[in-house]
């Protein structure tokens, strides 16, 4: 995978909006029963950014993300990239889940299931290999890819799901609750892979999540959505020093203030 620098981090004027959220609102079913979900929603993700998305348990997160991920039609607003509505899945997009298990084929072998989104794209036999190997070295699973789901760790098996989205070589990954099937320790391991996997393609990355610790950790500014309809409370900025790393990062008494601005904010009542 072409490596690229990451203008974000780098904090060079190269930063743009990439994803744009518009007064996004989705209401299922029609009349009395109408139930609206997300309403009003707006912010943005820069390029290169690592945005987290937290709020309250059935605030609408993942609802969100199916909007911004095309799976299902907004009621009304917009969400677009580069200034283009989406409004099915968008080519530049990847998602990651949390349910690792049910995304994985547990009959197939890792290089097989990571191979599984580029097989509609018609690429070269050498090429699609390539970039197999490239994702599967890129998550620390290079000599793996001839085992099954079955015969692998939680935390291993997220990194295969993980390496399928990459190898499809995404702009734009989304990840829901990505790491909320593992213990602490893989947690704190695929945390820092998903930083790397940023700092490394110039990625931009939307993670929806009910972390605040790794909220603000991962991110370069949190979106706290509260409220029914969910609401944008707030856009938060974390000004925390790169690179982070698990011990020293979590110490200081700035991760501390921010941890509880953030936490603050979503048990706020409505």
């Amino acid at each position: 995978m072409e490596l690229q620098e990451n203008p974000v981090a780098l904090g060079t004027a190269a930063a743009r909006p990439r994803l744009e959220v518009t007064a996004l609102s989705k209401t299922y079913g029609s009349g009395p029963n109408a139930k609206c979900v997300i309403e009003d929603l707006t912010f943005t993700v820069t390029t290169g950014e690592v945005v987290c998305i937290v709020g309250p348990s059935g605030v609408g997160k993942t609802t969100l993300l199916k909007c911004l991920a095309g799976l299902q039609p907004a009621t009304s607003g917009t969400a677009a990239i580069d200034g283009r509505r989406i409004d099915g899945p968008p080519p530049e997009m990847a998602l990651v889940f949390q349910d690792y298990s049910r995304s994985l084929m547990p009959w197939l072998t890792v290089r097989k299931n990571v191979r599984l989104p580029l097989r509609h794209l018609r690429l070269p036999a050498q090429e699609m290999n390539q970039r197999i190997d490239d994702a599967l070295r890129a998550v620390g699973l290079d000599g793996s890819d001839g085992k099954y789901p079955w015969q692998l760790s939680g935390g291993m098996q997220q990194r295969v799901a993980i390496a399928r989205a990459l190898a499809y070589r995404p702009e734009i990954l989304i990840m829901d609750e990505p790491f909320a099937s593992v213990d602490a320790q893989t947690r704190f391991e695929l945390e820092d892979l998903c930083l790397k996997i940023r700092d490394d393609f110039g990625m931009t990355i939307l993670v929806v999540t009910h972390d605040i610790d790794e909220a603000v950790y991962l991110s370069d500014r949190v979106v706290v959505l509260g409220a029914k309809p969910a609401r944008v409370l707030d856009v938060i900025g974390i000004d925390l020093p790169a690179p982070r790393d698990q011990i020293s990062t979590r110490s200081l008494p700035e991760f501390a203030e921010q941890r509880t601005t953030v936490l603050s904010m979503i048990r706020k009542p409505a």
